[in-house]
């Protein structure tokens, strides 16, 4: 097969999907935030494994977002409102975002692990909320034959936001302290906030029925799910959604503990974890958009599935051989590498799977259920299961974890539902 690569470089030069690159940088800090970056605080300052884990808990903001999510697709904001429904609510919560960046900088574990915990959760509800308007904006921004690219865009843009976040954090924090580390990476908000600006409002966004009186507010509340549920083979398809993320869910939410515990340092987990780690996720977002054209949606999905599960054991590994410059090198590059590739065809096929009259609603329910179960688990048992058992047999287990979902995508493919399922911003133009 010959492939030209001027040809495969092209549609990501387009205009759509590199706003989706932006979009994804400000949606991913958020999460590094609340993530592995306060993970490293808190690990610094002698927390238990499992206090420390247990501040997984305040991911769940966002997958239980679907809840406020119809306040997004509904709600038409007074006076910045008449700017369009997506930006206005794009501009809104940028703002309120970097207000919680700055809370979360300002609490310190030393003095009180209850404040860091309430800026957490603060934190949490903002960059959910954050995430559940970039997403809309970035579907209805995009053409359907744009959706595996600028998906692998917005993944892109998603780790490169996480990743330039996490390192400023670790340099900035070794030098003039974790205040000021923090408020330097709320600045991550602005590419988003800047996208609206520039692209204007999404043209395939489908304006709501305005609802009057209780009885049509609580219809229009629950029809994302109702219209979702009437599809042929639904709960098939979200039994899927639920299953497919969680062994590498549960493997990445602990790395920055494997780190800690290996002993690697902060100037050698930022040149390593994100440096390494986002050459590879590079390489991954293009080969996945080739896989993507050239094989098709389903077949790029399972391939996906397949290699995220394997990549599960590079950290296994790791563990086993110890501090290691090289093993690290090898593991983060080929989970990113992994990642990469998942990055372009499965958030491709959630977000074709929406109906462009709910986007917000429907992709924040998706997105929230393809990682609801790893962050519980990882909230709740994994600080002492690591304990029990071992980094080592952890990591086996989390590839196990990931097969069943690898099982019933194959499935959905035998039995056509995976097409069944694809809604109208997977096959309406604007």
């Amino acid at each position: 097969m010959t492939i030209r690569w001027g040809s495969g470089i092209g549609p990501y030069l387009e205009r759509a999907p590199l706003a989706a690159l932006f979009l994804g940088i400000s949606s991913g800090f958020t999460f590094a935030m609340i993530g592995a970056t306060l993970t490293t605080r808190l690990a610094q300052h002698g927390i238990t494994k499992s206090a420390v884990t247990a501040f997984a808990l305040t991911f769940l903001a966002y997958n239980f977002k679907f809840l406020w999510a119809p306040i997004v697709d509904n709600v038409r904001l007074p006076l910045i409102g008449r700017l369009g429904q997506r930006r206005s609510w794009l501009w809104l919560v940028g703002v309120l975002v970097m207000a919680a960046v700055a809370f979360l900088g300002i609490a310190d574990p030393g003095e009180s692990l209850y404040a860091v915990a309430v800026a957490a959760v603060t934190m949490g509800v903002a960059g959910a909320t954050f995430d559940i308007i970039i997403d809309a904006y970035r579907i209805e921004l995009l053409e359907p034959r744009q959706l595996g690219v600028g998906s692998g865009m917005s993944q892109y843009g998603w780790r490169i936001g996480a990743a330039a976040a996490g390192a400023l954090a670790l340099v900035l924090a070794a030098r003039l302290g974790w205040t000021a580390a923090y408020l330097a990476c709320a600045a991550f908000a602005l590419p988003a906030m800047l996208v609206g600006m520039v692209m204007g409002e999404p043209a395939r966004h489908r304006e709501p029925a305005e609802a009057r009186g209780v009885v049509e507010a609580i219809v229009a509340y629950f029809s994302p799910l109702t219209e979702f549920l009437k599809r042929q083979g639904a709960l098939v398809v979200l039994l899927f959604v639920l299953i497919h993320k969680i062994g590498d869910t549960l493997a990445n939410l602990t790395l920055r503990l494997l780190f800690q515990d290996l002993g690697f340092s902060n100037d050698e987990v930022a040149f390593y974890d994100v440096g390494i780690g986002f050459v590879a996720l590079l390489i991954g977002i293009f080969v996945g958009g080739i896989i993507y054209e050239r094989l098709g949606m389903k077949r790029a999905v399972l391939i996906s599935l397949i290699l995220m599960a394997v990549s599960n054991l590079s950290f296994a590994a790791l563990a086993a051989a110890g501090h290691t410059n090289l093993g690290m090198a090898a593991a983060v590059g080929f989970e990113n590498f992994a990642s990469g590739i998942g990055g372009v065809t499965v958030v491709a096929y959630l977000s074709a799977l929406c109906n462009l009259r709910f986007t917000a609603t429907q992709y924040a329910l998706l997105s929230a259920l393809a990682s609801i179960a790893g962050r519980f688990i990882t909230g709740t048992t994994v600080g002492a299961l690591i304990d029990a058992i071992g980094y080592v047999n952890f990591y086996v287990l989390t590839t196990i974890v990931a097969l069943p979902g690898v099982v019933l995508f194959w499935f959905m493919i035998r039995s056509g539902l995976a097409d069944l399922s694809i809604g109208s911003a997977g096959k309406e133009s604007s």
